[in-house]
């Protein structure tokens, strides 16, 4: 990831989202292969982008390097 060798870090926003929080490489060659791969399920969408984004954040805490 650009800016990120190694990954983008728990807690920092992407550097390619939109200011409408979308992705600007969707469907690009250059959008990292986790995101790709990423099958969201109705589980981590929950029923609203809040719902959505709180999960996100939630994974990230508890998939911390050192946690």
């Amino acid at each position: 990831m650009p800016g990120f060798p190694a990954g983008k870090l728990a807690g920092v926003v992407c550097p390619h989202l939109t200011s409408d929080l979308r992705c600007a490489l969707f469907g690009s060659p250059e959008r990292p292969r986790v995101c790709r791969d990423l099958k969201p399920q109705p589980e981590m969408c929950g029923g609203s982008a809040s719902e959505a984004m709180a999960t996100l954040a939630r994974w990230e805490i508890l998939t911390a390097p050192g946690r």
